[in-house]
């Protein structure tokens, strides 16, 4: 779309350059032909050293708009930007028919659905019902189990263990909201990346990125029912057990344990060789070679020792009432 007639899809004023735009990307990664946005100051710090041809931003922001660089003002960025995700959205069945490579020694059975572009390596297996989206790379040695989704453009590592009924690559969970208390998507293009030798359990779902690509580095191993949000990176031979949430645009070092029912906020980094007790809640960026746990999260031998002060106190309660 030229950028004049996004400006008029969006209800913003245009005076500029008039560009075609070609897609969407982050303020690090645009290029000339592409689109961003900034919502936040947070992320204003990058709009001088961005390569895209055009910018979304508030009034607020306008004057860190380098003058090689059009801009659309907005009251709400965010919102207008979801608008537009919907235009840019790429089709979740593609039109364009690629063909498949699919290795001699790979075993396929009954009732899977294989999309176009699809590339499967030697000695994979992929079981009944599993769906494998288009332009999906699958390594080596992998197997997939019955009824997995693996969305578009998703890539697995070799020796890959996928178990029955994960997703990996689904929308991540973004929304904008305007005035009036209403949810507007923002559609994903994104990605995920499984390195080699990573499993991922049962009804475990992985969401893809906004621009880039959610990672799961080699040799992690997660554990059944888990959420891993878009944009996140988890590092190398990471342990996530069951029923884990971990928010958007989260970092895990390598060697990180997140045990039992416990969950990260979204855009914090945890260190190498960390472990989250069960139910531990991570609120802020933790250092490395440490055990955590509880919430708000603090050391776990100080969450201990809490816990025994407060029981101490609640039975010398319970004996004073008596």
């Amino acid at each position: 779309m030229k950028l004049s007639e996004i400006a008029e899809f969006l209800g913003l004023e245009f005076k500029g350059e008039d560009l075609e735009i070609k897609a969407l990307n982050s303020l690090s990664r645009a290029s000339f032909d592409e689109l961003s946005y900034c919502d936040s100051d947070k992320n204003a710090k990058n709009i001088a050293h961005c390569g895209a041809g055009a910018i979304i931003v508030g009034k607020k922001h306008e004057n860190l708009v380098p003058k090689d660089m059009q801009k659309l003002i907005s009251a709400d960025p965010q919102l207008s930007f979801a608008y537009l995700s919907k235009l840019y959205a790429k089709p979740l069945i593609s039109s364009e028919k690629k063909p498949n490579t699919i290795a001699k020694s790979a075993i396929i059975m009954p009732n899977v659905y294989l999309g176009s572009g699809v590339n499967i390596g030697e000695n994979v297996v992929i079981m009944a019902g599993a769906y494998i989206g288009d332009n999906v790379s699958i390594g080596d040695f992998s197997v997939i189990h019955p009824n997995v989704v693996i969305y578009n453009d998703s890539q697995i590592g070799k020796k890959c263990h996928l178990l029955a009924n994960c997703v990996i690559g689904s929308d991540g969970f973004g929304y904008a909201h305007n005035n009036a208390g209403e949810h507007y998507k923002i559609y994903h293009n994104g990605n995920v990346i499984l390195e080699d030798f990573v499993e991922i359990g049962a009804c475990t779902s992985i969401d893809r990125a906004v621009f880039e690509s959610t990672i799961i580095k080699a040799g992690t191993k997660v554990d059944n029912l888990v959420q891993i949000g878009h944009n996140c990176i988890i590092g190398k031979n990471c342990i996530i057990v069951a029923q884990t949430g971990i928010s958007g645009s989260s970092e895990l070092g390598q060697n990180v344990i997140m045990g039992g029912q416990s969950a990260t906020s979204g855009h914090l980094k945890i260190g190498d060789f960390t472990t989250i007790a069960a139910r531990g809640g991570v609120s802020k960026s933790l250092e490395g070679g440490r055990v955590y746990g509880g919430f708000p999260i603090m050391l776990q031998k100080d969450w201990l020792k809490f816990q025994a002060k407060l029981a101490n106190l609640f039975y010398k309660d319970l004996k004073t009432k008596e």
